[in-house]
């Protein structure tokens, strides 16, 4: 199939552009070996750094892979997602299994390392969360409530946890937005989970790591078998 001569601008983008076309209709399926360069380039009618650029931007995209002295494979026909783009194509329940397995250790770990002003940040979250629980804007509450979470994380001192712990956030912030209102948790108990949050807040600032991971192990996963729980499931439609 000839690939066909290309206009005379950003070259390097639309010869990844055309090859990536080829690669995702499966024109050359994964573990064929691509033409060389100089082909390449008579077919695109570019020059063979241009094609040459083109071929690492899809390997940049986990698309093709070169081998030393053999030439260049494709290896997928699928664009890799980005962390962020899988994310928001995940199930909720997903996210918050690995929310649960991030958020109980950087507990552990803010108990060890909270500074006193991370024990200030806290506290004024929790005021919030509090606040925010007299009122009935349940998104208001879930967002008071990711503060104080943040807030935690952050106490950890490990700034790969807490970047990781904001890629969770939107997709965490609509799932609990979602399950409030599905449940009405916040209709008999307007400070949803006051309790099990200040008693996590004091461990921390005890500097009790053990207790600390307990607490919010239990709190987390109540929440994770609460999105479980059939009535959370949105109604079909």
């Amino acid at each position: 199939m000839p690939l066909g001569a290309l206009r005379p601008s950003p070259l390097v983008e639309q010869a990844a552009e055309r090859l990536r076309e080829q690669i995702v209709r499966g024109h050359w399926p994964v573990g064929t070996k691509l033409p060389g360069e100089t082909t390449l380039a008579g077919q695109l009618g570019v020059g063979r750094s241009t094609v040459r650029e083109a071929l690492r931007a899809l390997a940049g995209a986990g698309l093709v892979r070169p081998r030393q002295g053999s030439g260049v494979f494709v290896i997928a026909t699928r664009l890799a997602e980005d962390w962020p783009t899988r994310l928001r194509a995940a199930a909720v329940t997903d996210v918050y299994e690995v929310r649960t397995l991030v958020e109980v250790e950087a507990a552990r770990l803010a108990a060890l390392r909270r500074t006193d002003e991370d024990i200030a940040v806290m506290e004024a979250a929790l005021a919030v969360r509090r606040a925010a629980g007299d009122g009935d804007d349940d998104a208001v509450f879930v967002d008071a409530d990711i503060a104080l979470h943040t807030a935690l994380v952050t106490a950890a001192r490990n700034p790969v946890l807490t970047d990781l712990f904001t890629q969770f956030l939107p997709v965490l912030r609509q799932g609990l937005i979602n399950l409030l209102d599905l449940l009405a948790l916040r209709a008999t108990d307007p400070h949803h989970g006051e309790a099990s949050h200040t008693a996590l807040v004091r461990a921390v600032t005890a500097g009790d790591a053990e207790e600390a991971a307990r607490l919010a192990r239990t709190e987390l996963e109540a929440t994770l078998a609460l999105l479980h729980s059939p009535a959370a499931r949105p109604p079909a439609v």
